[in-house]
């Protein structure tokens, strides 16, 4: 995707907080900022890391040098393998107008040797926070491949897929059951926005939406369908 298009349908859904988080990559996250920077949009830096489980983790932070000190790890830990542009479509990385900088020539679809406490180990010493994404889906879904939430590290909220409440996700997977749940846009194209969370917070914080997410300090969170009605 572009990164002014990105800003501009961001801007006309009246979002002002989003974060980019590529898989196993962060190379267009700068792009992204500099075309917020005159919107009005908050634009936080992650990734969407595949750990050795084959489990999708998204990875936030407050800066971009946190992101990028992940992604020197998460480049040491994915197979050295050239990515074919016939079979898996290009890897572009854009400046803030969408101009070609470069391709991203190893493949990034593959599983890093990170294994999911690992991976959280690292996101945490950098001050980030490590969300379990889509933990229901059958493909890359925390249940599906481990078959239970860890236990040995500290799991602070999970992300649920947009098709299923979380009232019915906890009946569905009664692992689920006590931990905090978001449902987020996971837009991999303009067409495919799927609804926003509203968090009440004082400023755009790794910090703060901690606290949204516990319901502490007077922060709190919701989440919104498309039509922006809520389902919580």
């Amino acid at each position: 995707m572009i990164p002014p298009l990105i800003v501009r349908e961001a801007v006309e859904r009246g979002i002002n907080l989003l974060a980019i988080t590529d898989h196993n990559a962060t190379a267009n996250i700068a792009a992204v900022q500099q075309a917020a920077r005159q919107a009005g949009l908050v634009v936080l830096p992650g990734m969407e890391l595949q750990t050795q489980e084959e489990v999708h983790v998204l990875c936030l932070f407050d800066s971009l040098e946190q992101a990028q000190a992940l992604q020197e790890t998460v480049t040491d830990h994915l197979p050295d393998v050239p990515n074919r542009a016939d079979y898996f479509g290009e890897q572009f990385v854009v400046d803030e107008t969408g101009d070609f900088i470069r391709r991203e020539e190893r493949l990034l679809i593959n599983s890093t040797s990170l294994s999911i406490k690992a991976a959280w180990e690292i996101v945490a010493g950098l001050g980030g926070l490590l969300i379990p994404a889509h933990v229901n889906r059958k493909a890359f879904g925390l249940l599906n491949n481990l078959g239970f939430v860890p236990t040995d590290f500290p799991v602070e909220v999970l992300e649920i897929s947009r098709h299923l409440k979380p009232g019915e996700a906890t009946q569905k997977f009664p692992q689920l059951s006590g931990y905090p749940l978001i449902q987020s846009g996971d837009v991999h194209g303009l067409d495919d926005f799927l609804g926003v969370m509203e968090f009440r917070l004082a400023r755009p914080t790794i910090t703060e939406i901690c606290q949204a997410i516990h319901q502490t300090g007077g922060r709190s969170y919701r989440i919104l369908s498309q039509e922006n009605a809520e389902v919580k």
